[in-house]
């Protein structure tokens, strides 16, 4: 009697563990499920806000040649020894100035031989190098421009023409007015890297102007 009676307890027992076990479990699951389902409403809600945001586009990198490929972007150009000699100063500014690019800083100088040198250190191992900074530093000034427009640099180098003039484009400054490689007239930076070393040699930033032209809406405007 006693051990049917103990037996029956231990079924009992048995029952009620295993139940509160199973009890446990669904609660786990049920909070699991729930975890789960809460991620998703979450994930859901960020994935519909980022899309209904305006598309971000990445900025291109800031110096003192401007921001890339944007309306700010700068170039360096030089009017030689040769092409201030022969008064081409008006004409090679009223190239940029007619494709729409603004005229940011000028001087005029005769630049010093470290100046020079330092201009064309990356053609310092050619053999025509004395030469050049000779040429540059012989007395008659250069005239130190920056222009600033969306793709200047591209574009300034197009208005320039090949480094050797009998190949240039006509219609080029050096296609238009020169025959000689080594009075080429003119220099204009042929990169961004190159664009911000040559500003930041011939130029501080608070001799670059900054200022709106009357005509920019008409010449800058995409729509």
């Amino acid at each position: 009697m006693f051990a049917r009676t103990a037996a029956s307890a231990l079924r009992g027992s048995s029952l009620r563990a295993m139940s509160t076990a199973a009890a446990q479990r669904a609660s786990s699951s049920a909070r699991r499920s729930a975890a789960v389902a809460s991620s998703l409403t979450a994930a859901a809600g960020l994935t519909f806000y980022a899309l209904s945001q305006p598309s971000l586009e990445l900025e291109g990198p800031k110096t003192i040649a401007g921001e890339y490929k944007t309306v700010t972007e700068r170039s360096f150009v030089m009017l030689k020894p040769d092409g201030t000699s022969r008064q081409l100063l008006g004409k090679v500014i009223n190239r940029f100035e007619e494709k729409g690019y603004k005229l940011v800083a000028i001087k005029s100088l005769v630049p010093s031989e470290a100046l020079a040198k330092e201009h064309y250190a990356d053609l310092a191992g050619r053999p025509f190098y004395p030469g050049l900074v000779k040429y540059i530093t012989c007395g008659v000034p250069v005239i130190a421009m920056v222009f600033e427009g969306k793709d200047v640099i591209r574009q300034g180098r197009r208005i320039v023409g090949a480094t050797n003039p009998l190949e240039a484009d006509p219609g080029s400054v050096r296609g238009q007015y020169a025959i000689s490689v080594g009075r080429n007239l003119i220099h204009a930076s042929d990169g961004f890297d190159s664009a911000t070393t040559e500003i930041g040699l011939w130029f501080s930033d608070a001799e670059i102007a900054s200022y709106k032209t009357a005509n920019e809406e008409w010449v800058v405007s995409d729509n």
